[in-house]
Order: C-alpha cells, then structure tokens, then sequence
C-alpha cells in the first residue's frame, strides 16, 4: 500500500515557488524587494532564538542526567557526530566551514549550561595554543593559560581543570618533546585532536614598515618567517622572546617594535596588521591535542595512541609494528622518545586508525602485548583532517 507524502513536505524545486526571492539575479532590487527581504531574515532570526532556547532547554537536562551518571560534559565524539550530521542536511547555501563554526558556538554554549567546565592550555594569552583551545571548546566555556606543558598536565591531573590543550607536533619543526615526556608518565588521555593552520602575521603599533626597529617573537615564529624577515626588514633587530603572546604585549608598548604572530595577538592587543602570512611556507600546521582523564568514544572514524616498548633485540621493532600490517591497520605517525628508566633505551609512540573497540584494532593490541615489555593505550579520540578545522 502507498500513502500519500506529507502535504508540506520540503521539494527541490525553486525557491521563489516557495514564497521566497529567487537568487542570483543581476537586476538591482527595490526598496520594496529589500525591505520585504529584510523582514524574511528577521523572520528567519526569530525562530532561529526559539528554536536555540528549546535547545538550551534540552541541553540543560543532559547536563543533568550527565551529572547524576558521572559522565563528563565535553564528548568529542557526539560533537563529531553532531557536525557530521549537520553537514549531511545542509543544502549547501551556509559555507560548510561557517556552519561548523556556528555550531561549534552553539555547543560551546550548552556545555556551559551543563557544567561549568575549566580548560588549560600553553599560554600565554592570544597565543595559537588559545586559538586551538578556542576551535576545541569555543568561546563559552572557561579558557585558562599555563606557563609550561607541564603545568597543563597537572592543572587537569589535580582536577583543578577539566580538560587541557598543548601542542604536540608542527609541520615544519617536529615533535613537541615536552608534551611526549607528559605523556608518559600521566594518568591522563588523549581524547580530542585539532590541526590548525600557522599563519604568521607582523604586528606592530604603527602604520609603516620603515618605522619598525626591532622584531621580537618566539625562537618557532622567527625561523618560520626568516626569510620574509632578511627580505623586508633586513636592517631590523631580531630578538627571541618566550611566546608570539609575550612578543603582541611588547609591541603594544614599544614604539618601533614588532611582533611577529597570530590575528588573535593583534586582536587581543589592539595591535595593526602591518603584513600577514609572512611565514614562509604555506603548508605549515601546528597539530594540538586536547587532554582529559578518558578516551572518546567511538565514532568511526577515530585514531589511537599507543605507546610501547620491548627487549632490545635484532628486529624487534619491525615484530611489533608487524601486529598493525598483519590487521590492515594504517599508522599515522611514529615518534621514539627516551624511556627515562635507563640509558639508552626507548619507548615507541605510535599514532594509528582506528578506535579500541574497532575488532582489528582489539587483535592488534592484544598482539603487541605479547611482543613487548610494556603497552599502554593513551587516547582514543576522532581523527581531524590535517590542516582543516575540527
């Protein structure tokens, strides 16, 4: 038996059949078209506010059944859910990066009705670990900066904040050792992950390149933006400071000085974007990762770290990377790092696809702890796109 489809079902077909304006027309608009416009948009605006309350409303008792369960309030893996899904009804008039952002906003704002909820990360302030803390958790929940990783792991250790975020690898330099060395030795996990492109931008009070005297900038942002540097500024002083943030808060102060850094730093000191994207390579990226006492769950498309180490013997690496071939299982990234128990010897960080409830991933664990002296599962959490927002 048919039925009959719902008589206001959504068509395909144009929209000025549907009582609004068709799109895409040259012809210079009325007064009357544009105020009949402007009125459609408010219109559109205002349910767009009911329908966010009912969501706060929602959002507010999630809080509380998470709250009596003992769940934690941020979930990277719903939240991947949830973007992918809103992608997935977009027609595609809304950019797909700006619905992301809104989304990331409207989320932001109901894990704040759900909890209050602390987030560390490398600071200073208006640094790119802020700006990824940002695209992480948005600008509703509470963002506090630490001197050092270390700090950030023990902010989240203590409970003091829930979650953290630090740098652990660029493009361009390597491995951010320090964030590896945490690893190690913390009870925490891995259960988020942001890529965020490295834009390098010389900021300063004044108007002019010609006024500036002295660079200042983390020891990264300067080799980033080296050559741009010899080329512009060539008669200019060049000084190292401990962050772009430190370099922003000095420029806003100093006649003459420049810093190089991020929009957010000009933003964040009221500073004057004299060039941008001065760094020399367009590919560069800066992978950040976010911190917490769990994993993620799974959501099908997610990435693990594990770290390992095993008896120094002929072949012994290639034994235990063979676990991971033998289940068709894609490595990402391997990192060596002193195993600090003894001279000399190593342990094996390695980024791989797939979650540990995936069977294969399971097989593949199970495997590499009969070949090796130590296993550990450090983060399960969903993959990011290299070099795309989360």
């Amino acid at each position: 038996m048919t039925t009959e489809p719902p008589k206001h079902e959504p068509s395909h077909e144009p929209s000025h059949q549907e009582g609004y304006p068709e799109t895409g027309s040259s012809e210079e608009a009325s007064p009357a078209e544009m105020e009949g416009l402007r009125e459609g948009i408010d219109e559109v605006d205002g349910e767009l506010v009911r329908l966010l309350d009912r969501r706060a409303r929602l959002a507010r008792r999630v809080g509380e059944v998470k709250h009596a369960r003992g769940l934690h309030a941020y979930a990277p893996d719903r939240e991947r859910k949830v973007f992918d899904r809103v992608a997935s009804l977009s027609e595609g008039d809304f950019p797909r990066r700006g619905l992301e952002s809104v989304f990331r906003e409207i989320i932001s704002s109901s894990i704040s009705l759900e909890a209050s909820l602390k987030v560390a990360y490398l600071g200073p302030e208006a640094t790119f670990t802020q700006e990824a803390a940002r695209r992480s958790f948005g600008r509703s929940v509470e963002l506090e900066p630490e001197s050092t990783v270390a700090e950030v792991f023990a902010r989240v250790e203590s409970g003091d904040a829930q979650h953290g975020v630090v740098p652990v690898e660029n493009s361009m330099e390597g491995t951010v050792s320090h964030t590896f060395d945490e690893l190690m030795s913390s009870p925490l996990k891995i259960c988020g992950e942001v890529y965020l492109p490295v834009s390098q931008n010389l900021l300063a009070r004044g108007s002019s390149l010609e006024s500036i005297e002295t660079v200042r900038s983390h020891p990264m942002a300067l080799s980033q933006a080296a050559a741009w540097l010899r080329r512009e500024l060539p008669r200019a002083n060049v000084e190292e400071v401990e962050s772009t943030g430190e370099a922003a808060r000095r420029a806003a102060e100093e006649p003459g000085t420049a810093a190089v850094g991020s929009l957010l730093a000009a933003e964040s000191h009221g500073l004057a974007v004299l060039a941008r994207n001065i760094q020399d390579s367009r590919a560069n990226a800066t992978r950040f990762i976010v911190i917490g006492r769990g994993w993620a769950g799974r959501t099908g498309r997610d990435k693990t770290t594990v770290v390992f180490a095993f008896k120094d013997r002929p072949g012994g690496l290639i034994d235990a990377l063979g676990v991971f071939s033998a289940e068709d299982i894609n490595l990402t990234r391997i990192e060596s790092r002193p195993s600090r128990q003894r001279a000399w010897t190593y342990v094996f960080f390695v980024d791989l696809k797939g979650h540990p409830e995936d069977e294969k991933v399971t097989r593949a664990l199970a495997a590499l702890e009969e070949r090796c002296t130590y296993v550990g599962l450090i983060g399960a959490y969903p993959e990011m796109p290299a070099g795309e927002p989360e």
